[in-house]
C-alpha cells in the first residue's frame, strides 16, 4: 500500500482529516498543500501516483489542476473531493480524464475503495453522483444499445462490475486481445471518445439498463 499521494484542500480541518485517516491506513502520503497553485507544485515535484484535490480552491480549482496534468502529460491520476453534483463540473472532469469524483460527505468512507480502484486505471465516482446523473440525465434505455452483439453486451455489463480486461478474459475464455477488440467496437457504436476512463463511466450510468 506504498501508493503516494498529494492531497489538496483550502479547509485545514478536512485536509487535516483525510490526510490523518489515510496516513493510519498505511497510504504513503508525500505532500499537501491549502491551495491549488501549492499543489499542483507539488505534483511537478514529486510526480505523486495519485493526487486527492478539492474542486474549489484559491489560485487553482481541482479542475484546472487536472486539465494542466493532462496538458503536460503528467503521470498522476486525479482524484476530485467535492459538494458540488453540478453536471457540468462532472463534463469538465470527465474531458480532463478525473479518475476518481467523490462527494465530501463520502470522503472518508468512500476513499480507500476509490483509490484501489484508481491505482489499477478504474474510474469510480460516488453513488450519490451516479445517481443523481441517471436521475437527470437518463431515464430511458439508451438506443445505442439496441446495436451491439450479446458478445459486446456482456463484455459491457462487466465493464459496468468494474471488471478489468484481464478479468473479463478469464470469465470469458477469451484472449486479452479480443476483449479489446469488443471494447474497441463498442466504443465506436456507442460513438464515445477513446479517454481511457469514458467506457467505464458510461457503462456505469447506464448498467440498470444491461
Amino acid at each position: 500500500m506504498n501508493t503516494s499521494i498529494v492531497i489538496a484542500d483550502d479547509h485545514p480541518l478536512m485536509l487535516r482529516g483525510l490526510t490523518d485517516f489515510l496516513t493510519s491506513k498505511g497510504y504513503n502520503i508525500i505532500g499537501s498543500a491549502e491551495d491549488g497553485k501549492a499543489a499542483y507544485n507539488l505534483i511537478v515535484k514529486l510526480k505523486p501516483e495519485i493526487a486527492i484535490l478539492d474542486i474549489r480552491m484559491p489560485y487553482k480549482t481541482g479542475l484546472e489542476i487536472a486539465e494542466a496534468c493532462k496538458k503536460n502529460d503528467l503521470p498522476t491520476k486525479v482524484i476530485l473531493i467535492t459538494f458540488d453534483k453540478e453536471e457540468e463540473l462532472y463534463d469538465k472532469a470527465q474531458e480532463f480524464d478525473v479518475y476518481g469524483y467523490i462527494l465530501k460527505e463520502f470522503a472518508i468512507e468512500e476513499i480507500e475503495t476509490c483509490i484501489s480502484q484508481v491505482v489499477n486505471g478504474k474510474p469510480y465516482f460516488s453513488e450519490e453522483i451516479a445517481s443523481y446523473l441517471n436521475a437527470s440525465t437518463i431515464d430511458k434505455k439508451p438506443d445505442a444499445l439496441d446495436m451491439l452483439t450479446k458478445s459486446e453486451l456482456r463484455i459491457i455489463k462487466l465493464i459496468s462490475e468494474s471488471k478489468t480486461s484481464q478479468d473479463i478474459a478469464d470469465e470469458l475464455s477469451i484472449s486479452v486481445r479480443t476483449v479489446d477488440k469488443h471494447r474497441s467496437n463498442i466504443v465506436h457504436k456507442l460513438e464515445l471518445d477513446n479517454k481511457p476512463t469514458s467506457l467505464s463511466i458510461w457503462a456505469n450510468l447506464n448498467k440498470d439498463f444491461l
